[in-house]
């Protein structure tokens, strides 16, 4: 698997496993199948309401843990330093974790500073590894990493061929916060997924135009977090090591 180094200098991989809009009690079968298929990085969140089946197949997995990149995030109604805290010691018990590998702020909303105290305690006390932020525009995301201490890892966006995200890299630059995309395959939009130029440029390697995106995001240096609850898309997402595309195919998507 290939990974990226954040700024505190944790390897993360470049693909994971997403679980947004996985029913809880599916959580547990699709992480397990994509344990299987190779994938060692979840993605789930407090909002989600599948924490618990999440942390049940990772346990059940064997795999050593690790062995594995967890990711949450802290929604909006445990915003603010006291309540965040709290909803950290619960998502570690839904998890079955000792620790979160990338703790995020699900949202640019309510006190996010508060959530962000308390999440640099966990981060020095153990409890979580790396700590960033979601869905936090340029403008929100300057305004943000200038006044905090710990300055965030990972900037989590909806970013794929169709949302590129371009504008925002500079302001991430600044402080080595890389890019996660939620989304990376449009959500399943058609407009992708046939797309023609992706159809032409997969069909040079064998692959589809989902691969071709994938592939696209993790040669920017993107981390993506495709979600199925198929185990055979599941596998052909994860299938995008084995090819890289030319400058002249980045240049055309």
């Amino acid at each position: 698997m290939q990974t990226i180094t954040l700024n505190n200098g944790i390897r993360m991989p470049l693909l994971g496993y997403g679980v947004f809009r996985v029913a809880p009690e599916e959580a547990e079968r699709c992480v397990s199948g994509a344990l299987q298929v190779g994938y060692r990085m979840i993605d789930t969140a407090q909002a989600y309401n599948n924490e618990d089946g999440v942390g049940a197949a990772i346990v059940k997995s064997g795999i050593k843990r690790e062995d594995i990149f967890l990711v949450t995030k802290i929604w909006i109604t445990n915003a603010g330093e006291e309540r965040a805290a709290k909803s950290i010691e619960d998502s570690l018990k839904r998890l079955q974790t000792d620790y979160i590998d990338l703790l995020l702020v699900h949202q640019a909303y309510g006190d996010v500073f508060g959530s962000w105290r308390a999440m640099e305690k966990a981060y020095r006390d153990g409890k979580v590894r790396a700590i960033g932020v979601s869905n936090f525009q340029a403008c929100r995301f300057y305004d943000f990493a200038s006044s905090v201490d710990i300055k965030p890892a990972v900037n989590q966006l909806q970013c794929c061929v169709l949302c590129q995200q371009r504008t925002i890299e500079p302001e991430m630059a600044r402080y080595d916060t890389k890019m996660m995309a939620w989304g990376p395959l449009g959500q399943g939009n058609d407009d992708l997924l046939h797309n023609p130029v992706l159809t032409e440029i997969g069909a040079k390697y064998g692959k589809t135009a989902a691969q071709v995106s994938l592939r696209w995001l993790i040669q920017r240096g993107i981390v993506a977090i495709p979600k199925s609850t198929h185990k055979e898309r599941m596998a052909a997402n994860f299938d995008i090591f084995d090819f890289a595309l030319s400058d002249e195919d980045m240049n055309l998507i």
